[in-house]
């Protein structure tokens, strides 16, 4: 009989990124990252001139940060812990929106930090990666866990029969983000994982949906 799957987000799901990024722009590449509300775009400036960033600088950037900066991601408060206590229930897998050669790299980094699970890369939106994982585990139950409202909508027009959690542990950015429970694409909306553990695992038990 196939086992649940938990098919969960990385970055400000199970480790910082945002808050990192901007240490790491700050210290060293001349930019001032100040987030007001939920623009990244808008969010990056030259601290020299004060103008925006080019699209084409901001891609620049988070690819150098992948590339190079990886290490200082820290663990989002109980979320080591949290991901292995469902592993003990389910299969868990990393659906991350990296390009694919970064694949092995973000695998090592989560083993580093104690979470050893497969990891997907996937480009835009999550749906279509999602169907195709869902395919090949055809597992009892599926639960999929987000920062982005995006991904949830994609997941719901998608594989509507996934639970979906909303989860944002970043504080930086989680009152900016546009709720994916209240938009009618995720079934909860939970930021600390203190709290997001124990629906997790009583939507394990429940009956697919």
């Amino acid at each position: 009989m196939s086992r649940p799957l938990v098919i969960s987000d990385c970055d400000e799901v199970l480790l910082h990124m945002v808050a990192h990024f901007k240490e790491w722009l700050e210290e060293s590449e001349g930019v001032r990252f100040e987030l007001k509300g939920n623009n990244f775009a808008t969010a990056m400036r030259w601290e020299k001139t004060g103008e925006p960033l080019e699209q084409a600088d901001i891609w620049r950037f988070l690819g150098g940060f992948f590339d190079s900066q990886m290490h200082r991601q820290l663990p989002i408060a109980g979320a080591v812990e949290g991901i292995n206590r469902l592993a003990e229930n389910a299969d868990v897998v990393i659906l991350t929106n990296l390009n694919d050669e970064r694949q092995e790299r973000r695998t090592r980094q989560l083993a580093e930090h104690g979470v050893h699970a497969r990891v997907y890369t996937n480009q835009g939106p999550k749906g279509p990666a999602l169907k195709a994982i869902l395919e090949e585990y055809a597992p009892s139950k599926a639960i999929f866990i987000d920062d982005l409202p995006q991904h949830h909508q994609s997941a719901a027009e998608t594989v509507p029969n996934v639970s979906r959690l909303h989860l944002c542990g970043e504080p930086m950015i989680a009152p900016h983000i546009d709720c994916a429970h209240e938009a009618g694409h995720a079934h909860a909306r939970i930021d600390q994982w203190a709290e997001a553990l124990p629906w997790l695992l009583e939507e394990l038990e429940r009956e697919p949906r």
